[in-house]
């Protein structure tokens, strides 16, 4: 098989039927308060969490497979089945070179977020196991090349940990969590001690920990000017998003959370990586000019445990620092920026120039090896 025959995209998005909580979740105990779709009184249709609302266009991004992509779906017959099943999924890979795909929610939020708000820790618990199960049983099961990766409540941490060792047994191979659950109500900082059971789980699992850079937004937030464009505000927020991911790696590097737990990896998706060499060489700088005395210095340690999801930077240039073992690659399918259905043509530009043993370990051996993927 080659190269291109056999593509890893490490980021992709999964969404999630309108049934699959009413399907799975008891309705005597949850009712109203699990996940459903509801039509509004303009006709579209919206996700109702814990009975709060959601408007459709705003809980999935589908826009790779609409005529228009800066046109949001506001209703579910606006959503072509390639979005939600399996077998159609798989068509649309073999169409676009991709021999396996790394599934990211949509509805839970990108990094589980959206069910980390949720204040019963029981419901909590109980969406994310029905989610957990949904992509092992109906995606997972039937097609080994969609790669699922779990999600957890995380309040309180040991039914976060149960629910992990939980799901990876069932075949989850990585664990999505929030950058900055400090922001989901009255949790702890994302460095506290309090997540190192968390950590230690997917060290002693193997699995690494993925956060979407963007799925918490009051991390970073430029405010848009008003009466803006909806196609330029959403332009705006999509080309800032990677922004986040500056402040997220940069916080891991200096929390302590990697010398504490040296064999965890930590997945950065949707970060882009044109950034990073300024990032580390500057961390690197700052580390040593305010005499921080960590046993590694910030880009040791990210090499050691860290990577960055390239996706529209020209990886040649931007990788000679960031390392190519350190670099995953993407199409980011469904959603309106993907390289879908031209990813074949696209990589061939960006990476350019590569040797074809380097573009391999990015657009391949990076992700076969951390997935556990006999690619």
């Amino acid at each position: 098989m080659t190269l291109r025959e056999s593509l890893i995209s490490a980021v992709d998005h999964v969404i999630e039927p309108p049934d699959l909580w009413t399907r799975r979740l008891s309705k005597v105990k949850f009712a109203e308060r699990m996940p459903h779709v509801e039509k509004l009184p303009d006709g579209s249709d919206c996700w109702v969490i814990d009975c709060r609302k959601y408007p459709l266009s705003e809980t999935l991004n589908v826009g790779a497979l609409l005529n228009d992509r800066a046109i949001a779906a506001t209703q579910w017959s606006d959503v072509p089945k390639t979005a939600y099943e399996p077998a159609a999924r798989s068509e649309a890979m073999d169409q676009d070179g991709i021999a396996y795909s790394v599934l990211y929610p949509t509805l839970a939020g990108f990094s589980g977020e959206r069910f980390g708000a949720i204040a019963d820790p029981e419901l909590a618990l109980a969406c994310a196991q029905a989610y957990n199960d949904w992509l092992i049983e109906e995606w997972h099961a039937k097609n080994s090349r969609f790669i699922p990766q779990s999600i957890v409540p995380i309040h309180p941490i040991d039914a976060a940990v149960g629910e992990i060792r939980r799901a990876v047994g069932r075949g989850h191979r990585g664990l999505i969590f929030p950058t900055a659950p400090m922001q989901l109500g009255t949790l702890p900082h994302i460095n506290a001690s309090d997540y190192d059971p968390i950590w230690a789980t997917c060290q002693d699992l193997d699995v690494p920990v993925c956060f979407r850079a963007g799925s918490t937004p009051d991390l970073f937030q430029f405010p848009l000017p008003p009466h803006i464009a909806p196609e330029l505000a959403a332009a705006m927020r999509a080309a800032i998003r990677p922004a986040s991911a500056v402040f997220d790696l940069t916080n891991i590097l200096f929390s302590r959370i990697l010398l504490r737990f040296p064999k965890l990896k930590v997945i950065f998706a949707e970060s882009s990586i044109g950034w990073g060499t300024y990032l580390l060489e500057y961390a690197d700088h700052q580390y040593e000019q305010d005499h921080c005395n960590y046993e590694l210095k910030p880009s040791e340690m990210f090499h050691r445990q860290c990577y960055l999801t390239a996706w529209y930077d020209e990886v040649d240039i931007n990788s000679r620092h960031v390392g190519v073992d350190n670099i995953l690659w993407a199409t980011n399918f469904p959603a309106a920026n993907s390289t879908w259905p031209d990813t074949r043509q696209f990589t061939d530009r960006r990476f350019a120039g590569m040797e074809d043993h380097a573009r391999r370990r990015i657009q391949r051996d990076n992700a076969a090896k951390l997935y556990k993927i006999a690619a």
